[in-house]
């Protein structure tokens, strides 16, 4: 009876527990399936949105298409830098799951340099994992091939196509259109959002020259393009796109016909020739020499290349005509005149006796004339005809250097020029402010004295020199010299004319004074007397002009060098020449400087010349005449003396880059 009655209770007990089992697992029925759509309401309904887009990406993906960067072109449309087609390597990182692997094993299928390694590795590290990188560029067409066999072993890596930039005239242009080259941190951590967007598929960007001067002109606008993709990021359709926009087209002032001449002429002489239009300020012809090939750094310039171009003793990357500054000499001379005369201080017929050398009055030193004996009496127009230093260094003195410096400054000196070019330098104009911030022992006379020859611590650029001139020849117009002469919007669109009106006021005066000047420098050329006489035979028009040789060390005795071989004069000298034509009507000057040479007139002369000759030929005017055979075309700075005629003989004197730093020995104020 017993036994029973626990047979039932264990029933019981069982059934209770069975139902509290049924209604937990039940419970947690209820929690899973409650969980269940509580996700799908948060995936469906609460986020639809968001992970529609998710999953759309995962389709189809948006792709930049990097415009095509604008020509560029000469004044005449001569093309100067063009777009090329060609093929890169691009690797997309988030689907590449060993990138060092990866890389080894692709090297084996198309070569890859360490420098294309570096390259990559440097690029992958500030770019975005989904954002393509370029890892190879300028594919040859066997390595095209051999990675198209190959691709299915490499996710994530395709060959695109791309503009790449050529330069047409190769070294011709170099100083002046410059290079595009490989996007890198520096340029990315410059650039704000907006700008950055505007790179998006862009590999290149302008580093120099007028490539980096107008690089927002040149660039244009990415489009975009969306395509849908299969699970390993191939292309399989594209959705829609939209166009980018071209970059404009440039046109520059040049004229390739002058730049080829003013580049033959120089002959690989280390120096500048620059040719500006005196009535607009456009640049004509710009050359620095020596040069190089721009087209080594697009695509990356190998390390052999790049070390032999930096260290060559010829500097072929410096651009001598934008940053290389260089004592004037008697360059300056035609200027310093033209002031005398604005301040009223001189008139053309004032006159000064040259008899070798000039003392300050009260002092016992003295300083030598380019002519042993000097030139006898001589008035403004005498005195810049055979560039007689006394003369300068009588007018300096009555100057002072104040009025001399501020004077030399209106037309330009000692600050930029303001070219549409990148890394212009300012020069040396000489005066108390800037010695002051060098020196405490104050300026002296024979600083000033020695400034009005362009000696002491003068140092001005080419292009400095050339706007100095076209500013005196167009009648003292002032107009910042410029490259860009027109924009376009595309090849078959109209060329739109850039303005560029003058920077001020002439600092002409009277049309007296430019007038005296004006005859002085055509006696230099046409008198036959003059330093550089010749140098107008067979010319159709009238050539003003003026010489100068600006010694690089100071002398350390009072005796004349008497020394005439070419090879000991050109490393003592820098060789200089000014020049415009017609002389009654100026419409092209041009400025030649040699880094060395034995005289100005001699060396720098038939330099611009040639440019000058070139000139006539594109404007279609009367042929340059031939000389008489056996008849030179050139002379010397000097008359037929011991002693050099453009040289400065000043003691003590310290031209920028000489050996000595000391100052000039004088004592006293400058009057």
């Amino acid at each position: 009876m017993s036994l029973r009655r626990a047979s039932i209770k264990e029933l019981r007990g069982e059934v209770a527990l069975f139902r509290r089992r049924a209604l937990a697992g039940f419970a947690l029925i209820l929690l899973g399936l409650a969980g269940v759509v509580t996700r799908y309401v948060y995936l469906q309904v609460m986020h639809h949105d968001e992970f529609v887009a998710r999953s759309e990406q995962n389709r189809v993906k948006p792709r930049a298409i990097p415009p095509a960067r604008g020509l560029i072109y000469d004044r005449n449309g001569v093309l100067l830098a063009d777009n090329v087609p060609a093929f890169r390597l691009e690797v997309t990182p988030e689907q590449v799951g060993d990138m060092d692997k990866m890389l080894s094993d692709l090297g084996a299928v198309v070569p890859l340099s360490d420098e294309d390694i570096a390259t990559f590795k440097k690029q992958v590290k500030q770019s975005r994992r989904f954002d393509g990188v370029p890892l190879k560029l300028k594919l040859t067409e066997d390595e095209i091939g051999r990675f198209a066999v190959n691709r299915w072993r490499f996710p994530g890596v395709d060959v695109v196509p791309y503009l790449t930039r050529r330069y047409m005239m190769g070294p011709l242009f170099a100083h002046v259109i410059g290079y595009v080259s490989r996007i890198d941190a520096d340029d990315l951590e410059r650039m704000d959002d907006d700008e950055e967007a505007s790179y998006k598929g862009t590999t290149h960007i302008g580093r120099i020259g007028i490539e980096r001067a107008y690089e927002k002109l040149l660039h244009g606008e990415p489009g975009y393009e969306l395509v849908e993709v299969n699970a390993d990021g191939r292309t399989q359709a594209v959705l829609d796109t939209t166009p980018p926009t071209p970059g404009k087209n440039i046109y520059l002032t040049i004229d390739v016909r002058l730049q080829k001449a003013a580049e033959e002429a120089m002959n690989g002489r280390a120096g500048a020739a620059i040719a500006i239009d005196p009535r607009n300020g456009q640049v004509l012809a710009f050359v620095s020499d020596p040069t190089y090939d721009p087209n080594l750094f697009v695509n990356g310039i190998s390390h052999a290349d790049y070390t032999e171009l930096t260290t060559s003793p010829d500097k072929p990357l410096y651009n001598r005509a934008l940053r290389g500054v260089y004592p004037p000499g008697s360059t300056v001379k035609p200027f310093l005149a033209l002031g005398g005369l604005t301040m009223g201080i001189r008139k053309p017929t004032d006159t000064v006796l040259s008899t070798g050398e000039f003392c300050i009055p009260g002092q016992s030193r003295c300083y030598r004339d380019d002519k042993r004996g000097g030139d006898g009496t001589v008035n403004m127009m005498g005195a810049i005809e055979h560039s007689t230093n006394t003369y300068f260094y009588r007018l300096a003195l009555d100057m002072g250097i104040d009025r001399l410096s501020e004077w030399m400054g209106k037309l330009g000196f000692g600050k930029k020029t303001g070219i549409d070019l990148v890394g212009e330098v300012e020069g040396i104009l000489p005066s108390r402010e800037w010695k002051a911030t060098r020196s405490k022992s104050g300026w002296f006379p024979g600083e000033t004295i020695i400034a009005g020859i362009g000696q002491g611590y003068w140092a001005v650029t080419p292009i400095q020199l050339a706007h100095a001139l076209a500013t005196f020849a167009g009648h003292g117009v002032p107009y910042a010299p410029h490259l860009l002469l027109d924009t376009q919007d595309g090849v078959d669109s109209p060329r739109v004319p850039q303005s560029f009106p003058p920077t001020g006021p002439s600092v002409i005066r009277k049309p007296a004074d430019w007038d005296a000047v004006n005859q002085g420098m055509i006696a230099v050329i046409n008198s036959g007397k003059g330093t550089g006489k010749k140098l107008g035979i067979g010319f159709p028009y009238v050539i003003a002009g003026k010489s100068g040789t600006a010694e690089r060390f100071s002398r350390k005795t009072d005796a004349y060098d008497t020394n005439k071989n070419k090879a000991y004069l050109a490393s003592r000298h820098r060789a200089l020449f000014i020049a415009y034509t017609p002389a009654d009507d100026p419409k092209i000057s041009v400025a030649v400087v040699l880094e060395a040479g034995a005289w100005g007139a001699e060396d720098s002369g038939p330099i611009a010349r040639k440019i000058l000759d070139q000139w006539v030929v594109d404007e279609g005017g009367p042929r340059p005449v031939d000389p008489e055979p056996g008849a030179p075309v050139t002379t010397s700075d000097a008359t037929p003396e011991p002693a050099p005629a453009e040289a400065s003989s000043v003691q003590g004197a310290q031209p920028a880059g000489a050996e000595s730093t000391e100052p000039p020995d004088d004592n006293g104020d400058d009057q």
